[in-house]
């Protein structure tokens, strides 16, 4: 087991557990404040809840994806890789949607989460349950995200659990300092170097989404020997020319390229297609994220003209 692929799993993990561990640890603070630790304990089974509704998410996900290849043993060359592109397009959509939403709305997570507690506890019958809910859907988000993240990297996937273990264990520890032990962390510069670590992550995802992609038009191209015109050259099918070669100076299945592979998506060699993609990403999604980092002030904190 390679784990070099368990980083990129850690850091998800990682930073997706810190963003629950926050909310939980103000939701507790709340209760605190308002002397109602008697709910403490549905807060806590929020979490179990979100925990195990994760672990059965990759469950149902894992059945499936065996069961396919059980149903279709000859087709393995063209439904891997469409799962994978599949998993890893969705994963993308998501990570990044929640690194750009979280982002946006740390400034104001703290009050919403505090005023969401506030109206629960108003009503003694289902304040309970109101708090459950809130803390289970927080770790379910995360826990989702982490999942598929990991069916992305299927042959790593040992790899990836081992990963993401160490990442909630990393994640709890922080909660921990935070709110039990009152240890201070700058939480600004966490998340921004996290954020940026995980921009790196997803861009990588982008390269592997069409080099599976490809592979997978490519084996529908050779079906029972027969060819489909589904390739525009003997290449690649949509990948375009070959644009970057490094294999025989850092090839990205050892030391060093295999560790800058799985961190920051590197790949020895790489296609136009690929290239234009990866860079795609960082000019829509990159630049929203850099530009969420210093927002604009609004118009309504400008002070007013001066009435004459």
């Amino acid at each position: 087991m390679h784990f070099t692929a368990a980083l990129p799993t850690f850091l998800i993990t990682l930073r997706e557990g810190v963003e629950a561990a926050l909310v939980v640890g103000i939701v507790l603070a709340c209760l605190t404040k308002a002397n109602r630790q008697a709910l403490n304990p549905w807060v806590y089974l929020g979490v179990a809840a979100g925990l195990v509704g994760s672990v059965m998410l990759g469950i149902a996900l894992g059945s499936g994806l065996q069961q396919i290849q059980q149903v279709l043993p000859n087709a393995q060359p063209i439904v891997k890789p469409l799962l994978n592109a599949l998993f890893g397009a969705i994963a993308i959509l998501m990570l990044s949607w929640m690194l750009l939403w979280m982002t946006r709305q740390s400034r104001g997570l703290k009050g919403e989460i505090e005023g969401t507690v506030q109206s629960a506890l108003q009503d003694n019958q289902t304040a309970g349950w109101s708090l459950f809910s809130l803390v289970c859907i927080a770790v379910l988000r995360e826990g989702f995200e982490t999942v598929l993240f990991v069916f992305t990297n299927v042959e790593a996937s040992a790899a990836a659990i081992v990963g993401a273990g160490a990442g909630l264990l990393g994640a709890a520890l922080i909660g921990l300092a935070l709110f039990r032990w009152g240890v201070r962390i700058n939480l600004k510069q966490f998340f921004q170097v996290m954020g940026v670590l995980l921009l790196l992550i997803v861009g990588g995802l982008v390269v592997s989404v069409f080099k599976n992609l490809d592979a997978a038009l490519g084996a529908i191209s050779r079906l029972n020997g027969q060819t489909v015109d589904l390739c525009f050259s003997q290449v690649s099918c949509i990948l375009g020319p070959l644009v970057w070669d490094a294999s025989s100076v850092l090839p990205e299945r050892k030391f060093p390229g295999i560790l800058l592979k799985t961190l920051l998506g590197y790949r020895d060699h790489l296609y136009l297609v690929q290239v234009l993609a990866y860079l795609g990403f960082w000019v829509t999604v990159g630049g929203s994220y850099f530009r969420s980092l210093n927002p604009l002030p609004s118009e309504s904190s400008k002070p007013a003209p001066n009435q004459s």
